[in-house]
């Protein structure tokens, strides 16, 4: 999972089809088209390619003038950073497990050093419906006071310090994952001594992650598997000979403040292109909202070994596919009685966000859910849930025309009562079915 799907799968914490699937690493847009119900959506190589080409550019320097962007929208009094004031520590680490120990030690030492710093494409994990997540986000900033701000940079104009706000609001919920994942961390790195030890005490949360994550290594190295991406840092080198992190306690701590300072701001800095230049400008936007929501509804969702649990047996979302990789040769009914034995709540704003939104569209359709209106329109019409019984609901009336006393059924009579008067005063109009 990704901060995009993690805050599409917050926004509708009733699908468990999308819960399984991404906690299982299925590959939902190929499964979609063995469905021969492709997605319609996504960024062309063009745009991929334009954003990119703009997040090199507002990340050059060493992140000296995104630091320096950050700190003008801050408005705060403080001194800006001069030249050379940003460090940019390594977070070369192998597989996404070293990745992610490597941002967390990266985070203590920058917040425990009180200078400006920045982690280009750092790695923080969160655990979602007892699967665990890796996200990275675009860039995170370390203040001089131990605060830390979550940077976005989006390709997208904004024109006259303004965005689209379907697409704002988009950035700052995937920004929210961002920062939820980041209190983890702030959490471990401001755990206080117990029983009166130092701070060395308080760093042991953190270097508990390292100590998991260089096991982890050394097991596939020892067989064979392990995969770097790139070289390893000195400090990474380090932190594998020396995982329990003696090393690190050994040396003059910083007073207990330093440690226990570490907290993620709630405003992050979003980044777009200037009007319609390559020139960047930002804003900061308030996430609590966001966070508050996605935290509620990440906590709401179904453990994924219960909605597994609850499968026929033999239920598989394998494609087979051939030995080029690209042909699937499961049969379209197998993988339709799979993908049905999950369940889903489908929502018209699925098809901006999911794989598998369009044959979820079909099959909502084909049964007459109301869903498939809408999420408004489904919260109006109560019980009804299917499209038979609204209709029959409407054009059922009583001789005596008395209400019912169920508020959806009557506004639903009057309605057919209106509209049945509107086409009668028009004998040439069509009636709609």
């Amino acid at each position: 999972m990704d901060a995009r799907a993690l805050a599409a799968l917050a926004a509708n914490p009733g699908c468990r089809r999308r819960a399984l699937l991404d906690g299982a690493g299925v590959d939902k847009g190929a499964l979609a088209s063995a469905l021969r119900a492709p997605a319609n959506f996504g960024q062309s190589q063009f745009a991929h390619q334009r954003g990119n080409s703009f997040e090199a550019r507002v990340k050059a320097d060493g992140g000296a003038d995104l630091v320096r962007l950050l700190h003008e929208r801050l408005r705060d009094g403080s001194e800006p950073p001069g030249p050379g004031a940003v460090a940019t520590p390594d977070l070369t680490a192998p597989g996404p497990q070293g990745r992610t120990a490597r941002t967390a030690l990266a985070l203590r030492e920058a917040t425990e050093a009180g200078r400006w710093a920045l982690l280009d494409h750092p790695m923080v994990s969160l655990d979602v419906a007892g699967s665990p997540a890796f996200l990275e986000p675009d860039a995170v900033v370390v203040h001089p006071d131990g605060s830390w701000t979550v940077v976005e940079i989006k390709s997208f104009p904004m024109v006259d310090g303004s965005a689209d706000p379907a697409k704002v609001g988009a950035a700052a919920r995937q920004s929210a994952v961002y920062t939820l994942a980041l209190e983890r961390v702030a959490s471990m790195i401001r755990r206080p001594p117990e029983d009166g030890g130092d701070t060395a005490d308080a760093a042991d949360a953190v270097d508990a992650v390292a100590v998991e994550t260089a096991s982890a290594a050394k097991t596939a190295e020892a067989a064979g598997g392990a995969e770097t991406a790139g070289p390893v840092a000195p400090a990474e080198a380090a932190a594998s000979a020396d995982p329990a992190g003696t090393a690190a306690r050994e040396r003059p701590v910083p007073p207990a403040e330093a440690a226990l300072r570490a907290r993620v701001r709630h405003h992050v800095l979003l980044v777009c292109p200037k009007d319609f230049s390559n020139l960047p400008t930002a804003e900061m936007v308030d996430v609590r909202k966001q966070l508050a929501v996605t935290r509620r509804q990440l906590d709401r969702l179904t453990r994924i070994e219960e909605i597994a649990a609850a499968l026929p047996e033999g239920t598989t979302f394998d494609l087979r596919l051939t030995d080029d990789g690209r042909t699937p040769t499961r049969p379209v009914e197998e993988l339709t009685a799979a993908v049905e034995a999950v369940d889903a709540a489908y929502a018209p704003e699925c098809l901006s966000t999911c794989e598998l939104a369009a044959h979820c569209r079909t099959r909502s359709r084909a049964a007459g859910r109301v869903e498939a209106l809408g999420r408004g329109v489904r919260g109006e019409l109560g019980g009804l849930t299917t499209m038979d019984a609204v209709l029959t609901a409407a054009m059922e009336r009583p001789a005596d025309d008395a209400p019912t006393g169920d508020p959806t059924v009557d506004a639903l009579r009057r309605a057919a009562a209106l509209r049945a008067e509107a086409l009668a005063s028009h004998p040439e109009a069509v009636a709609c079915r």
